[in-house]
This record gives structure tokens, C-alpha cells and sequence, in this order.
């Protein structure tokens, strides 16, 4: 019997992932298109712990299920940590892709390129519908861009560039992203925790 558990994401992508890295785990993976009954929960929180939190705890009370819900964004050192939980409305609420890249650009022009250091940040967090949680964390390094780069990926994939390769998220093929990425770093972290839950579950059984 697979454990059902629910990714607190319309995003078909996002849903592919996931299901592609627990693939080897007892559970299937559902996206909230198959909810349509529940209602949008409002990411208010300060921080990607305190939204990622609040979604899967909410969704996990409404349908008895174990949820497991993510919050990410990008942090610029010369921004002070900015755009951060404010990533994908960074320009105004509702912004575009381009809209938020620009205002980024716009704002790093004239730094150097030693001190454009940025990191991909995600929280993921694992909620029981008996109250219990778990989150873990990824982290992806890098350096804003001076212009966009690359027609893949989303978000500020374009100017995320990454030294080590040479360049931006843009430019990789979504394998590369998702063995590399702030995500998948904070998913195999996750992958450990349902596992060890999946083994409780059997042993009480």
C-alpha cells in the first residue's frame, strides 16, 4: 500500500520533480489540482520556514493527509538578502519573471563582480495531520549576472550565474538544474525523513 502524500503545489513541474526523486519511496505524490476545494493560503510570513510551514500545516489539517510544501527565493549579500520571501513579487505584486530580473539588474548595476554573491534558498517542510512537522533546507551558491543569459527555467534562472559552469540556471537543461538545485538539495534531505516516517508507520502498524 504507497502512503499518499501531497505537494502543496499546482505547478506541474514542480510535481515531476518531486515524484521523480521519491520515486524509490512507498508513497505517491498528488498536487493540489486534485483539491480544488481548498482554499489559496496567503504567504505572510517572514521567512521561507514560517510560509512553507503555514501551507503544509493548513492543507495537512483540511485533508488528513501528510503535506509537503515548499518556500524558496534568492538572496543578493549586496541587497542585504533581498528580494528573499519577497522573490516573486520583488517589482510589485503580480510581477512578471522580466519584471522582477529587471528591477534586480537595475539595482546591482555598478557593483562588481566580487561582490554580486547570491544564493537560491529553499525551505521544505513535512506536515503529519497529528500536528508534527519536519523542514529541511537548500542551498544554491552563485553570482548575479550583469544581463540575462538563456531561455530555460523560470524566475531569475536567466541571471543566476554559476561560476563553477560557466553559466546562468538559464542555460542548463532541467536534468542539470534538478540534480543541482536548491530544491533538490532540500528534497533528498526530505527524501531521508519520509523515509524514517514511512519505517515508523510500518513498525506501529
Amino acid at each position: 500500500m504507497r502512503r499518499r502524500v501531497i505537494l502543496a503545489s499546482k505547478n506541474r513541474g514542480k510535481l515531476l520533480e518531486v515524484r521523480s526523486i521519491l520515486s524509490d519511496l512507498e508513497v505517491e505524490v498528488v498536487g493540489l489540482e486534485e483539491f480544488p476545494e481548498i482554499p489559496e493560503v496567503v504567504e505572510d510570513g517572514e521567512s521561507f520556514l514560517e510560509n512553507a510551514r503555514k501551507k503544509s500545516e493548513v492543507i495537512s489539517k483540511l485533508t488528513g493527509e501528510l503535506v509537503i510544501a515548499d518556500d524558496s527565493g534568492l538572496e543578493v549579500d549586496a541587497l542585504g538578502g533581498r528580494p528573499g520571501v519577497r522573490s516573486a513579487r520583488y517589482a510589485r505584486d503580480g510581477a512578471s519573471d522580466e519584471e522582477n530580473n529587471l528591477k534586480l539588474l537595475q539595482e546591482m548595476r555598478g557593483i562588481p563582480l566580487a561582490d554580486r554573491k547570491a544564493r537560491f534558498r529553499c525551505v521544505m517542510v513535512l506536515s503529519s495531520p497529528d500536528g508534527r512537522w519536519w523542514a529541511t533546507e537548500g542551498i544554491w551558491e552563485g553570482t548575479i549576472a550583469e544581463e540575462p543569459r538563456g531561455s530555460g527555467g523560470f524566475g531569475y534562472d536567466p541571471v543566476f550565474f554559476l561560476p563553477e559552469l560557466g553559466k546562468t540556471v538559464a542555460e542548463l537543461t532541467s536534468e542539470e538544474k534538478n540534480s543541482m538545485s536548491h530544491r533538490a538539495k532540500a528534497l533528498e534531505s526530505m527524501k531521508k525523513l519520509l523515509r524514517a516516517l514511512l519505517s515508523e508507520e510500518k513498525r506501529e502498524a
